[in-house]
């Protein structure tokens, strides 16, 4: 069996090393040709090209690399119709993962596959069908997801989330991370601004403002803020003048194995936390950790997202729970006042997510197979 993948990002890389490993243990003998990064070569994979080449997001980044990448499409759409693999898994990154797939199906009848469903039960409905013509399968995070891609016209299979397979904090690293961090047994709020530099520009005041009204009410809580090493260095500038106690995790002070543990810790040994909107939501509930989601825009861009959206939650653990119980306070709703006052309200009942979240999980995969395994039954049941 030959397989050609592509990923662009690391957490795409996360989900192909593990449909990989999946495939390699249902087929021995097959043979893997791509690009990837660190984890899919690691399963086998001779990478064609840096991954790190198609990392890019927003006009501004794209623009001056527009000719490289154009070329890269053109040099990987060759490499696919040149060894003619039994299927083409793209994964994620659909600005450069689709154009690819769209010309190997104009050029050759190989069978493609996209890991990771487009966002159309939340916006741009018509993207579904556009897929469609250059996808014939998909392999989906989410278990409502499948209906829309089959209303399109493509195979799709509900495979599982990766957080369901995420380690989680021991009571060993829980002690070990209040120590490091002089921590004792205080109470504190895990606070989430982003991890990229406009959302922690965007967030960090009005959360600062948020839990300074909080500390007025809750004077014992310390503030603990795991930083993603790229805006390493703005977190600790914005949260500087917070007036609350506040603990920055910096990844880039650890080994990568202690960074990652800290961060486990952090998220359950936490009483509540305040997050930007995004996956996060899920790994704070598989930390059984009560949350408060808050996300602000620029005028132009809340007035296209609001007017778009097929949703009334943002918030995965809502969506996937079928519930509203996780506060949001989102767009011109995220104000100082009312982030403080719905975490105020978390705290003094945080059991009340307890059960959505634990839903979650399971309508997620958790304690099933691993994705990466169901991933792989799915691409090779269905060629």
């Amino acid at each position: 069996m030959r397989v050609f993948l592509i990923a662009g990002e690391p957490s795409g890389d996360r989900l192909g090393g593990a449909l990989m490993e999946g495939l390699r243990s249902l087929v021995p003998d097959v043979h893997f040709e791509g690009v990837g990064g660190a984890q899919m070569q690691a399963q086998g994979l001779n990478s064609r090209f840096p991954m790190e080449e198609l990392s890019v997001m927003g006009i501004a980044e794209v623009l001056p690399k527009y000719m490289h990448l154009k070329r890269r499409i053109s040099e990987t759409v060759r490499a696919v119709i040149e060894a003619r693999p039994d299927v083409l898994i793209t994964i994620d990154s659909p600005d450069f993962c689709l154009r690819v797939a769209s010309q190997v199906k104009a050029a050759a009848p190989i069978r493609t596959v996209h890991y990771v469903a487009p966002t159309v039960w939340a916006w741009r409905p018509g993207r579904a069908r556009k897929m469609a013509q250059m996808i014939d399968q998909v392999l989906a995070l989410f278990p409502f997801e499948p209906p829309y891609m089959e209303a399109a016209g493509m195979q799709c299979d509900f495979v599982g989330h990766p957080v369901v397979g995420e380690p989680q904090a021991t009571p060993e690293e829980v002690a070990a991370f209040r120590s490091v961090f002089d921590l004792g047994d205080e109470r504190f709020v895990l606070v989430l601004p982003g991890s990229r530099h406009g959302e922690v520009s965007r967030l960090t005041p009005v959360f600062g403002r948020a839990l300074s009204r909080l500390a007025q009410t809750h004077p014992d809580l310390r503030i603990v803020v795991p930083a993603a090493a790229p805006v390493a260095d703005l977190v600790r500038e914005r949260v500087a003048d917070w007036p609350v106690g506040t603990v920055v995790i910096d990844p880039r002070e650890f080994a990568a194995q202690d960074a990652q543990a800290h961060k486990r810790a952090a998220f359950r040994a936490a009483d509540v936390a305040l997050a930007a909107s995004g996956t996060v939501s899920l790994e704070l509930a598989a930390a059984q950790t009560a949350m408060v989601v808050a996300y602000t825009f620029n005028w132009l861009s809340w007035q296209i997202i609001s007017r778009m959206a097929l949703i009334d939650t943002v918030t995965l653990v809502n969506l996937v729970s079928d519930t509203r119980v996780v506060p949001e306070c989102l767009g011109p709703d995220c104000q100082p006042d009312q982030i403080a006052t719905a975490l105020d309200d978390v705290l003094t009942d945080p059991t009340a997510q307890a059960q959505a979240m634990e839903v979650t999980m399971h309508r997620l995969g958790r304690g099933e197979a691993s994705p990466g395994l169901r991933a792989a039954r799915a691409v090779v049941d269905r060629l």
